[in-house]
């Protein structure tokens, strides 16, 4: 048996830092499912003073299985705890294969009130990942993920950090150009090769809102291949996300829900507070551009709609709900006035 430790990321958001070794837990537990050996015993630990989360293996971990482990959203460091001389403990370090392409800030750098902690999208993006019917496929080629409420972009972030081509729709036009602005600036900034193109949405001749294109290489060496990756961002109703990208054309849809309490979302000309109202519209519409063996993950907060009806709305929409063990870990108080959860959803083969 072998048994490891994992140093947590430290987080800056005090809350989310008190709830990040248990979540942890549970973000390990699905990766379990994707592995070639079983993590056991995955609990929090304290060695020396400080706070790990652990867990054991039947045999040692392998390549593959480090490479997908070292995606986990809270994992700093990981360590092979063994003997070490007079009986003690030694934590060796055990060399991560991170799949981030770029540098961190283009996460952390954004800074504005209401936006979701990073290291939760990121755990976000891992479970709908390892939902899929091929749960490996985020190291092994470029996916399409589309967040259909992507407001300043985090989720649409971490897509390029994976190497995804990504696509975003929301209506608040604010938040729009605060992305585009963050983006084309952030681009430059680093200096990499990239074509931005933005301008009216229209359709059969109908203004609808705005759009960005973008196309970008994460190294010189990538754009002189071919390697590019797309970002587009649509400014306009969620409602409408159908009519504007074919069907079936996403492997991964990630939401994170209006919570209902400083958030809101358009329906009909109308801000609506209610994220039930706005989701039994939206889900169908988003799962016929999700693809079969697609998976689908909304953050959402259970103060203003109980998990059952959201349960509820997603298979009215024919996807299967993943339920029990660590899918139902995953709740944790963002303020006094928001719970958050998670849910995760698939779409049948067939």
């Amino acid at each position: 048996m072998s048994e490891y430790a994992i140093l947590v990321f430290p987080a800056a958001n005090r809350v989310y830092a008190e709830s990040s070794r248990r979540l942890l837990c549970a973000e390990l537990a699905a990766f379990s499912e994707a592995l070639d050996v079983s993590l056991d015993d995955i609990t929090e630990i304290q060695l020396a003073g400080v706070d790990y989360v652990g867990f054991s293996t039947a045999e040692p971990l392998g390549e593959d299985d480090i490479a997908l482990l070292s995606a986990a959203s809270s994992l700093y460091a990981l360590f092979e705890v063994v003997d070490g001389p007079l009986d003690g403990t030694l934590l060796r370090p055990v060399p991560l294969t991170r799949p981030d392409r770029f540098d961190s800030d283009l996460l952390t750098i954004q800074k504005y009130q209401g936006k979701t902690n990073e290291l939760f999208t990121t755990m976000l993006v891992n479970l709908t990942c390892l939902a899929l019917a091929e749960p490996r496929a985020m190291l092994r080629r470029p996916l399409r993920l589309l967040d259909p409420l992507c407001g300043r972009g985090t989720t649409l972030n971490q897509a390029m950090m994976y190497g995804f081509d990504a696509a975003g729709v929301d209506i608040d036009g604010k938040d729009f150009e605060a992305y585009e602005r963050f983006i084309k600036t952030w681009l430059r900034t680093k200096r990499l090769k990239h074509a931005a193109e933005s301008g009216q949405l229209r359709k059969n001749k109908v203004r609808l809102g705005r759009r960005l294109e973008i196309s970008y290489a994460a190294s010189k060496a990538d754009h002189k291949a071919g390697n590019v990756r797309t970002l587009t961002y649509l400014g306009t109703d969620t409602l409408k996300t159908d009519e504007l990208f074919p069907a079936r054309s996403f492997d991964l849809i990630v939401a994170d829900a209006p919570y209902g309490v400083a958030h809101g979302s358009r329906r009909e000309a109308e801000v609506s507070r209610s994220p039930h109202d706005l989701l039994a519209a939206a889900v169908p519409v988003w799962q016929r551009v999700l693809r079969p063996g697609g998976a689908l993950g909304i953050s959402w907060n259970t103060m203003v709609l109980p998990r059952r009806e959201l349960v509820g709305i997603l298979r009215a929409a024919g996807l299967d709900v993943r339920e029990g063990g660590p899918f139902e870990e995953f709740g944790h108080r963002v303020d006094q006035a928001i719970y958050r959860d998670l849910v995760i959803a698939t779409k049948s083969q067939d």
